[in-house]
């Protein structure tokens, strides 16, 4: 991990690790964050979604919002991070495979 070590993290890590479903996470997440930074942990997720199932940046950045330069980020953290992204996309159930031409 890339992180540094700390008890202030190993505190948040521990607390969300005992969040028990979707209620309690949505209660903590609006707490800790503002709902734009949810929002972005949110599109980041679903842009490495996207671009593992083998979708453009064009088709991502149409579909998502999202600018160049945050596709290009979770692409880097795809490829070269820690595995993050990796875990939790193994662990959810895929995308649907899009049938329309990936090359928009």
């Amino acid at each position: 991990m890339s992180l540094p070590e700390n008890s202030q993290l190993n505190v948040l890590f521990d607390a969300i690790l005992l969040l028990k479903d979707r209620e309690e996470c949505a209660c903590f997440l609006e707490d800790i964050c503002t709902i734009k930074e949810v929002r972005e942990l949110a599109q980041r997720l679903e842009i490495a979604r996207r671009l593992d199932r083998g979708d453009s940046y064009n088709r991502t950045a149409m579909e998502t919002g999202a600018s160049s330069a945050t596709i290009s980020r979770v692409n880097r953290c795809l490829e070269y991070g820690a595995g993050g992204y990796r875990l939790a996309i193994d662990r959810l159930p895929p995308l649907p495979e899009v049938s329309e031409d990936k090359d928009l």
